[in-house]
């Protein structure tokens, strides 16, 4: 699929690959994003600015080691769902029985591993 945006041909083992760096609990840097490859057009449609809850470390987002309140970026669990869409593979209900963002990216792992 070409993206205009960025011209770039994004093609299934590139959209694997970035789905192999998914965790479901990380944010990605604009930076990191471009680095990877990801359509510029994803990047327009994913990207917010996120910002720390400091009721439990997992909602404390954290940059080089140190904590900071806001964060602008792209989950990247919207990313794997960006990913399997891409590929044509059906996520909707994967999305609403997945308890965990990280056990949403592993089912879209083996969802597309399926085939």
């Amino acid at each position: 699929m070409f993206d205009w945006t960025y011209g770039l041909q994004l093609n299934r083992l590139q959209a694997l690959n970035l789905l192999a760096e998914c965790t479901g609990d990380d944010i990605w840097s604009i930076d990191h994003c471009r680095l990877c490859r990801v359509p510029e057009s994803w990047i327009i449609e994913l990207r917010d600015c996120y910002e720390s809850g400091f009721e439990s470390d997992s909602q404390t987002i954290y940059y080089q080691d140190s904590v900071v309140n806001q964060f602008d970026g792209i989950r990247d669990v919207d990313l794997a769902v960006r990913v399997a869409q891409h590929l044509g593979v059906a996520v909707e209900d994967l999305v609403s029985i997945s308890g965990t963002r990280r056990a949403l990216v592993q089912a879209i792992r083996e969802r597309i591993e399926e085939g």
